[in-house]
């Protein structure tokens, strides 16, 4: 289990050089957070079909004469399809709204807002929607996640001197998305393997950002990027996003469930600390108590809230 634990705690850290290299990119060239958001599924996808490809070997080898959901792209059915499909909307709406709030304020602040309320708000919304009740400690932990979030806001303010407004809103936004996200893997996972769902997912995605950013003149801030540049975009697709996702599932398998959406919730603390030390962001002490109030409002959601679906899609910065 002690593998399986650091497995997960090596996802989050990896997860969260996320921000961090976006920041760096965002600051040195002319590139759009959509069109980083795009090509960073682009880099992605190759990985993930070949992780899908030997997972469907594996699936007909254990079951040659059955035919088993996820064996083959053909043996998904259209009522399988379409909300793995949603979770591909779901994901281009976050990679954009997500890396914009890191562009527009700091990675530190957009990720604990964008990753920390979304488990609150999932275990809040699971009630009318999965019929999951929330007990006393869930709605407690909305609370606190949402005087945290405040308290990050105001911190903000005080450390860049403006209300980034703009910035803030966008991580917000990219919070509710993922909070979509969630609930939507947790309806339509279930029976799905981990690859064959995360490949339609970013498949989808990609496909749903590519003319987004061609409307957009995305690809005209591609002529700033010099090599090092290309280096960061490989390095986020095939490090935080496949490396990262490889490393969580891994872990999954002998980590109890609990457990690792507990160790996620390191994600939003290494990102400050990180951005800390290679950005200069600094959050105050308002912004450190908010943060933690946040984590442990996380944590607490995490331990009282409705549980996930076996097999739930899971997605870092």
């Amino acid at each position: 289990m002690i593998q399986g634990a650091l497995l997960i705690a090596l996802a989050a850290l990896l997860w969260a050089t996320t921000g961090i290299v976006a920041k760096f990119l965002f600051t040195g060239t002319e590139l759009e957070p959509i069109t980083l958001g795009f090509l960073r599924l682009v880099v992605a996808l190759p990985f993930f079909w070949l992780l899908m490809r030997r997972e469907q070997g594996q699936l007909k080898r254990k079951h040659p004469d059955e035919r088993v959901p996820g064996s083959s792209l053909r043996h998904l059915g259209l009522k399988a399809f379409l909300p793995l499909a949603a979770l591909g909307l779901f994901q281009a709406f976050y990679q954009g709204s997500y890396l914009l709030a890191v562009d527009l304020t700091g990675a530190g602040i957009a990720t604990l807002i964008a990753l920390c309320l979304p488990p609150v708000l999932v275990a809040i919304t699971a009630a009318p929607l999965l019929g999951e009740k929330p007990g006393l400690l869930t709605i407690l932990s909305l609370i606190a996640a949402i005087a945290g979030t405040a308290m990050l806001v105001l911190s903000d303010m005080d450390t860049s001197g403006t209300l980034r407004l703009a910035g803030i809103l966008m991580a917000l936004l990219a919070a509710c998305v993922y909070t979509g996200f969630t609930l939507t893997s947790r309806y339509s996972s279930a029976g799905t393997p981990v690859f064959t769902t995360a490949f339609i997912c970013f498949f989808t995605a990609a496909l749903i950002l590519l003319p987004v950013v061609a409307a957009t003149g995305g690809f005209a801030g591609l002529d700033t990027l010099a090599f090092r540049h290309w280096l960061m975009v490989t390095y986020i697709g095939v490090v935080p996003t496949c490396i990262g996702y490889v490393s969580f599932f891994t872990g999954m398998k002998t980590t109890p469930a609990t457990l690792s959406s507990i160790i996620v919730t390191l994600e939003p603390l290494f990102v400050a600390l990180l951005a800390w030390v290679f950005l200069g962001e600094v959050l105050g002490p308002i912004g450190i108590t908010g943060a933690l109030i946040l984590t442990a409002a996380v944590i607490v959601a995490s331990r009282f809230g409705g549980k996930p679906a076996a097999g739930q899609a899971s997605d870092g910065g």
